[in-house]
């Protein structure tokens, strides 16, 4: 057993020794499998790399031809709708990228200057250049050019090899074609598909309209275009009030509507070329394809805010612009929204300004000739005119406004959405708004410089009449009449209401909510800037109507009337206080921003119309006055009197025109029946009214100096009882004779003045009587019996207190 067991394990030795033999001869043959199996597998990679990379080396060969005809079918596309534009002679308001393809000039830039980046030898292709793009070759160059970006990457991770620098030059090339293609493909479509409003269809009226109330009539907002050409100042405003109540001011302003211009078509393709693009940023002289080439601050936005957020006057007043700002190219980074904002800038501002240029040429039709009688009326009518149509185009440019909103929700807001974590997303938001802006700046731009040219053209603020209260009036100084003043005055309110009301609901639509950058943009400055200039050029309107009262000349048959009437200055500034007065909410609006010579108070502590109101009377009352002195200066003493019912005849014309109790009532529901119900008015009225009354009436005491009683112990008679002696006679003779005299005297200076109004008429008549009648008729009732004269003793009873009752009620007759 021992020698068996021996035996077997030395055997079992020896067949582990040929094992571990064994062993060692295998394991290099299974060490050589395994790297001959890595080696292959590297063999497939390597191959499938190189196919990939063949692929990205033939992108530009199998891209380019699809972007080229995106190219070409744009550029004809472009260059058909700006030759159709030149047709219809709106050439003059075309972006410059579409004026160049129409004049040749643009060898350097745009569509000419990319056409250096073609291969020659696509230039011999006629068919590729004029055929009309189809709808399926746009999304292929789309395609073509997401493949160009891919390929881009690609090399971009491999910038070692040798080729790759090469590559992506010539991508970048391809790329470049393409994108303004599609640049050029947005400015045609846009600019081709025209404004973003249409006239409204005016619609019959409803069967139960005449049911309804006056009032109910009078605040409609179903106004048609005839009728808002003629409406009035206070129906504006009831109309505007009751749509911002019902919520629905957009159908209530304009004679325009906003509607999408766009075919389903042409939209399509506008949000294939938004989403291809989408937030690829470009530096201005290249295009950063790949992400990791974006730098960390993109700067924002051009044109941009000056500093301080605010907007200055560039322009001259009546070129159409207001600042130069809206003029510039816009360099928001992203070349399809550049594409976009140029397009529909053009498109906003000439909806705008061909809308006021229709406005202002109706309104030269209705310009009387100038000398031509009843010009004065016509050319009031022509301010209040120029005021509701400034109104009228604040209306409109929100129409165009909310118009371009809808245009820009179509075709941009939809892309915006799928690029907000790309890493540009906060800079694309950012330039998205300053597009948006940039395009309804253009309109509030054109309403601006018109609204401004209103004020200065029409309602007289390039008219320096120097400031309230600086110096005394003399005769020659004033350029614009209190007429003309209170009716530029009253357009000037007109349009602060118009802005007043409509301003916030105008910002509102410039500003997009969907993009809180909170950041101000040239349109909302714009719009802080329409109300400012409004409110400073009307109170400019304010100081020009008090101070042309001031500055009424104190002399001159015009202005002092002979007969002591009422004067000119009192009719106009009556005149001028009814029209403003229906402008109370824009007076405050006004008096808040601004302080005034005549309320140092804003804010809260403003006052309200009738402290102008006030002030305009006592500008008035200053005005007669010095105009009453003139009559002092004449060489009959008698006519100074003159003073006295000249300041009668006004004040009294005032109480009956303003005062509570007038009785010169114009129309009851009219917004021009103005009345001063303050106590101060009645009160300063009949306090100048009743001294200048006594002062006047003391001209006729005179009279009653003559109509003494004879003492009776001084009459003494002839020999025959019924004739007095010569000495007595001549006591009678002398109050007869000096009472006729003075009478006769006073009268024929008294016969030439006039009192208009009948009632004050009857009254001075009465009051001249209760002077002296009642002594004459007493003293000629005595005297009359007794013969005093032999001879002349008619010559001395010739004014029997009938007759001199009816001289008297002779005076101040209208000539």
């Amino acid at each position: 057993m021992s020698a068996t067991s021996h035996s077997a394990c030395s055997s079992c030795d020896g067949l582990s020794r040929r094992s571990r033999h064994l062993d060692s001869l295998t394991s290099p043959a299974s060490e050589t499998s395994a790297l001959l199996a890595l080696a292959s597998s590297n063999l497939q990679s390597t191959s499938g790399a190189l196919k990939d990379a063949r692929d990205k080396f033939d992108t530009v060969a199998d891209c380019e031809p699809a972007v080229e005809r995106l190219f070409w079918g744009a550029r004809e596309a472009c260059k058909e709708v700006a030759l159709h534009a030149e047709r219809q002679g709106r050439g003059g308001v075309l972006p410059t990228s579409m004026k160049r393809l129409v004049d040749g000039s643009s060898n350097k830039s745009g569509g000419e200057g990319t056409m250096s980046l073609l291969k020659p030898r696509q230039n011999n292709h006629e068919s590729d250049t004029t055929s009309p793009l189809t709808e399926q070759e746009l999304y292929a160059g789309a395609d073509a050019m997401e493949i160009v970006r891919d390929a881009h990457g690609y090399f971009a991770k491999r910038v070692e090899w040798r080729s790759a620098k090469e590559t992506m030059a010539d991508l970048e090339r391809v790329h470049f074609i393409g994108v303004d293609a599609m640049g050029l493909l947005v400015t045609g479509h846009l600019t081709g598909a025209g404004a973003a409003v249409r006239r409204k269809v005016d619609a019959a009226p409803a069967p139960d309209a005449n049911k309804k109330s006056p009032a109910q009539r009078r605040t409609s907002t179903r106004v048609t275009a005839a009728e808002r050409s003629e409406e009035t100042a206070s129906k504006t405003r009831d109309r505007l009030q009751e749509a911002l109540q019902n919520r629905d001011l957009m159908k209530s302003v304009g004679e325009y509507e906003e509607y999408l211009p766009l075919s389903t078509r042409v939209v399509r393709e506008l949000r294939a070329i938004f989403e291809c693009l989408g937030g690829m940023y470009s530096d201005g002289t290249s295009l950063l394809l790949s992400a990791s080439s974006v730098p960390s601050y993109i700067p924002p936005p051009e044109p941009s805010l000056p500093p301080g957020g605010k907007v200055l006057r560039t322009e001259k007043v009546g070129s159409g612009h207001y600042t130069q700002s809206t003029m510039q190219l816009l360099k928001t980074g992203f070349p399809q929204l550049d594409s976009y904002g140029e397009a529909r800038r053009s498109v906003a501002y000439a909806s705008v300004d061909g809308y006021c240029r229709q406005l202002r040429t109706a309104r030269k039709k209705l310009m009387p000739p100038e000398g031509s009688a009843g010009s004065a009326i016509a050319l009031a009518q022509i301010v209040d005119s120029a005021a509701r149509d400034a109104v009228r185009c604040i209306e409109h440019t929100m129409v165009v406004v909310s118009g371009e909103k809808s245009v820009y929700r179509c075709v941009v807001s939809p892309t915006s959405s799928n690029h907000h974590h790309d890493e540009s997303g906060p800079q694309y938001q950012r330039a998205l708004a300053g597009c948006y802006s940039f395009v309804v700046a253009a309109a509030v731009d054109r309403l601006l410089d018109l609204i401004e040219y209103t004020f200065l053209r029409e309602a007289g603020c390039s008219i320096n009449l120097g400031s309230v209260g600086d110096g005394g009036a003399g005769p020659g100084n004033s350029e614009m009449d209190i007429r003309a003043a209170g009716s530029a005055a009253a357009a000037g309110l007109r349009i602060v209401d118009g802005v007043r009301m409509l301003g916030p609901s105008l910002s509102r639509l410039c500003d997009l909510a969907s993009i809180g950058s909170g950041e101000s943009t040239i349109a909302s400055a714009l719009c802080i800037s329409l109300h400012r200039s409004t409110v400073k050029n009307c109170s400019k309107t304010l100081e020009n109507l008090a101070r042309s009262i001031q500055l009424d000349p104190l002399d001159g048959t015009k202005h002092v009337p002979t007969d002591a009437r009422v004067a000119k200055v009192s009719s106009d500034v009556v005149h001028a206080i009814r029209v403003i007065s229906p402008f109370a909410s824009a007076y405050k609006s006004v008096s808040k921003r601004r302080t005034l010579p005549w309320d140092e108070g804003m804010g809260d502590d403003a006052g309200e119309i009738d402290i102008f109101v006030r002030f305009l009377i006592k500008q008035l009352i200053v005005s007669l006055q010095g105009k009453a002195q003139n009559y002092k200066n004449e060489e009959n003493p008698d006519n100074q009197v003159k003073t006295h019912l000249f300041m009668m005849n006004n004040m009294y014309y005032l109480l009956d025109s303003l005062g509570p109790d007038g009785y010169e009532h114009i129309n009851d529901e009219s917004d021009e029946n103005y009345r001063i119900k303050a106590p101060w008015f009645q009160s300063k009225m009949n306090k100048i009214f009743e001294g200048e009354k006594a002062k006047y009436l003391a001209s006729w005491e005179v009279l009653n100096n003559h109509l003494t009683k004879v003492d009776e112990r001084e009459l003494n008679y002839k020999d025959k009882k019924d004739i007095l002696s010569l000495e007595s006679g001549r006591l009678i003779k002398s109050r007869f004779s000096g009472f006729i005299e003075d009478f006769e005297r006073v009268y024929l200076v008294h016969r030439t003045f006039t009192v208009i109004d009948p009632k004050l008429r009857e009254t001075l008549q009465d009051d001249i009587r209760n002077v002296f009648m009642a002594r004459y008729k007493a003293f000629f009732d005595r005297y009359a019996s007794i013969k005093f004269s032999k001879k002349n003793m008619e010559n001395y009873l010739k004014y029997p207190p009938n007759k001199l009752d009816g001289l008297i009620g002779q005076l101040f007759a209208s000539k």
